[in-house]
């Protein structure tokens, strides 16, 4: 079917910004989403809030901590 971008509750990871993305992928709804580099090297696309999505640009470092929302630093 589709796999979830949205990050976990007890998620927790940090990364750089590589690409932003938005779409309206069931036709209805608005979905913001960034790719990030993790530490380790890996790259996931991951969905934030449109307010973050706004906030942030390419090259940015983004943090997620459990029982959080992620956000910019």
């Amino acid at each position: 079917m589709f796999t979830s971008r949205k990050a976990g509750q007890d998620d927790a990871w940090e990364g750089v910004v590589l690409n932003k993305s938005r779409g309206m992928l069931d036709g209805s709804n608005m979905y913001h989403s960034v790719e990030v580099r993790l530490a380790e090297g890996e790259a996931v696309k991951v969905r934030i809030s449109r307010r973050l999505w706004k906030s942030v640009a390419v090259g940015d470092r983004i943090v997620k901590r459990p029982g959080a929302d992620p956000v910019r630093e």
